[in-house]
Parts: structure tokens; C-alpha cells; sequence
């Protein structure tokens, strides 16, 4: 059968423009496993093939060893640069950020990383900054500023990517909580009610009959709400940890809500007077060990100064590490007290995450919404929790 009919590698008999071209590209995707000789590749199909087959024609690398990292990459940093600089060259940024990422899983390159000339080259992303932050404990000192510079630029892309959204997205639910929806006689707010109720008017009477009372907003301090990401940092979390410091910023910025940020292990570490700059959230970080996540609400509970008016984000696949009984019973303490909860087993673009299921499903019978959220959901999931709505939980 031929790529005309529908399947297979075309059949080389053929002859003209559109089956060379045919030809071409099931040579470029088969790699030397294509099925018979095909037209040559010269140039740029050539190059092309060559940085592919490095990588995939390799052998992969052994986890427990480091493996044979020779394949078609070499051991080195500077032929390492060089398949860096092709691929960035014949691939677009996203197949670029895929390959990358294949090589370090491949071919236990991630030794690598601590060589800053290889850091120039490598196109940055979500994923390779989770690679740096569990790294650059043992970075040489010569490597770290080239890290951070690596670090800033992705997350100043996120920055600019999500800010806009989720700030319109708290102030709008922080507006709405503002308004008081039974207001004392001399709290109404005459205009507003008057506006609400137009569709309530009675022209023979030429009177407004009003439905709904609009009360003034609450002053300032009574409007603020309190925000409280606990995220999870052992090492399957890295994506989660990088768009939590993000959004932990970027919220901390809002002067009507105030943020608090927790990492947390088999430790705690409390990160809320670093959300001036993400960066040095993210290298606070300590991506890896096991896990305690009983002991990291207990510290988040310690700092529920006016439940009613404050949200917990616990960002974590619910594998604990700690006394295992003791997570439902902390969950129901805090929701209790009257704070509103909310577990996200993600916060990444990566799709569904393995995690507990005898947790979520506990959690999920306490009420608690249980869900992998993608950075784009973020920002409407933090306004339904703070206007106490039904959050946007996404279908199984």
C-alpha cells in the first residue's frame, strides 16, 4: 500500500514531484528504518535527519548509571551546543522545547546543564527550568548567574502571558464580594439601586419598585481576602511549582489581597516575602525528597487568621509521606474554621498527573474540589473561590 492509499511507506516505483516528496517525508520521520532506498537527502533534509537520529538513534541512557551518553550527542558540552544550535535551526521553538526535553530523559544529559555555555544555547521552558531548580544545588558557581538569566527570561514570559488575565480575573470577584447584598437602610446605595432596577419601573405610578437593595462597598479592610498556595515541590511537581511562584507573585501584587506561599517537602518553607521576584522564589525551592503535607497545612493553618475571608490552595498529587491518617483530618480542620479549600493534583500544561486516588476521593467527600487545572483555568478558579461559587471543574 502506498502513502496515496491511505498507509505505509510509498512505494518508490512511483515517480514524479508529489511522490519524491512523499518519499522525502517518510524518510525524515522513519530515519534509517525507513523501508527501502529512497531518494538520497541532500542539504537541509540531511541536516535535518543527522540532529534527529542523534537523539533517537541513540541509545537511551541507563537511569541507574548515566548510561552510554556517547550515541550521536557525544559525553561533551560543545557537541551538545552544536546539535542545540542545529535543532534550534531547522525545528520551531515547540518541536525545539520536545527534543530537548527527550535528550535530557534519553540520554542522561542533565549533567550537562551545569556547563553555562550549553545554557546559552538551549531554548528555555517550563520544563527545563523545573531541571535547572533541581540541579543547581550542585551547579558550579560559574554556571548560576547563566541559570537565573535562563530562569528570568521564562519566567518573565509566563509574567507577561498570565498577569493581565488574573489580575482582571481577582479584581472582578473582589468587586463583586465588595457589594453588600442586604444592606441596612443606611447603607443602601441609592444610584446603584436605582440602575438595578430600571426593568422594575411603573410609568403609571413613575416609581421604581426595587427588588434588589445595592448596599455601599465594604471599606478597604474589611474587603481584603487572604490567599494561601501550599505547593507541593518533591520532584513530579516541578511544572506546578514554577506557575505557582508565578501566580503567587502576581497576586501578591494586589493590594486588596494578601498572599502567603508555602513549598514544602518532608520541611516547610514559607517563600511570602520573596513574591516580590519569582526568581528568588524558585531558587528557594529544594525540587525532590518525599513528602509531608499533613505538617505543611498545619503551618498553613497557623496563619488562618480570618478563615472566612481566605482560600487555601493545596497544589500537590496527594501523596504523603507523612502519618497518613492525618490529611483528611486537617483538610475538615481547615474547612471547619470556615476557610474555603481547594486541591489542584496540578497546575501545568501536562495533562492528566498520576496522584493519589484515595486521598482525592476522601478530600472529594469533604466537599473539597479535587482537579488538575491548567495555567489558563487558574485565574477563574481563584475568582469562583473567592466569590465562594462553583469552581470551573473540568470533566473527567
Amino acid at each position: 500500500m502506498t502513502a496515496a492509499t491511505g498507509g505505509g511507506t510509498p512505494d518508490h516505483r512511483e515517480r514524479g514531484p508529489a511522490a519524491d516528496e512523499r518519499a522525502r517525508r517518510w524518510r525524515l520521520v522513519l530515519g534509517a528504518a525507513a523501508d527501502g532506498p529512497g531518494p538520497p537527502l541532500h542539504g537541509r533534509d540531511a541536516a535535518m535527519d543527522g540532529a534527529l537520529a542523534a537523539l533517537y538513534e541513540a541509545p537511551a541512557a541507563d537511569p541507574g548509571t548515566g548510561g552510554d551518553r556517547s550515541g550521536g550527542l557525544g559525553a561533551s558540552a560543545p557537541s551538545v551546543a552544536r546539535w542545540l544550535g542545529d535543532i534550534r535551526t531547522y525545528f520551531p521553538s515547540p518541536v525545539v522545547q520536545v527534543m530537548q526535553r527527550d535528550a535530557l530523559d534519553r540520554l542522561g544529559l542533565s549533567a550537562l546543564l551545569l556547563e553555562p555555555e550549553l545554557l546559552e544555547a538551549v531554548e528555555a521552558d517550563v520544563h527545563l527550568v523545573g531541571t535547572l531548580l533541581s540541579l543547581h544545588q550542585a551547579m558550579p558557581e560559574r554556571t548560576r548567574q547563566t541559570a537565573r538569566t535562563v530562569v528570568r527570561t521564562v519566567v518573565t514570559e509566563l509574567e507577561q502571558r498570565l498577569a493581565t488575565r488574573t489580575r482582571a480575573a481577582v479584581k472582578g470577584a473582589l468587586d463583586r464580594s465588595a457589594k453588600v447584598r442586604r444592606p441596612r437602610h443606611r447603607d443602601i446605595d441609592w444610584n446603584r439601586t436605582i440602575a438595578a432596577n430600571l426593568k422594575h419601573y411603573l410609568p403609571e405610578h413613575r416609581t421604581v419598585v426595587p427588588e434588589r437593595l445595592v448596599g455601599h462597598g465594604r471599606s478597604a479592610q474589611s474587603l481584603a481576602k487572604e490567599v494561601i498556595l501550599c505547593v507541593d515541590q518533591s520532584a513530579s511537581m516541578a511544572a506546578s511549582v514554577v506557575y505557582a511562584s508565578v501566580f503567587g507573585a502576581v497576586l501578591a501584587s494586589m493590594r486588596s489581597l494578601a498572599t502567603r506561599l508555602v513549598l514544602f517537602d518532608t520541611s516547610v518553607v514559607d517563600l511570602t516575602g520573596e513574591l516580590h521576584d519569582p526568581v528568588d522564589v524558585l531558587f528557594g525551592a529544594r525540587l525532590g525528597g518525599g513528602t509531608d503535607i499533613n505538617r505543611a497545612l498545619a503551618h498553613c493553618q497557623r496563619h488562618l487568621t480570618r478563615p472566612a475571608d481566605t482560600v487555601v490552595v493545596l497544589i500537590s498529587d496527594l501523596y504523603e509521606g507523612g502519618v497518613r491518617g492525618e490529611l483528611p483530618k486537617r483538610v475538615a480542620a481547615i474547612k471547619a474554621s470556615g476557610a474555603q479549600f481547594v486541591a489542584l493534583l496540578a497546575l501545568s500544561d501536562e495533562g492528566a498527573p498520576a496522584y493519589d486516588r484515595e486521598h482525592a476521593r476522601a478530600l472529594a467527600a469533604l466537599g473539597v474540589p479535587v482537579f488538575a487545572c491548567t495555567p489558563e483555568a487558574f485565574p477563574e478558579v481563584m475568582a469562583a473561590a473567592i466569590e465562594r461559587r462553583p469552581l470551573p471543574v473540568p470533566a473527567d
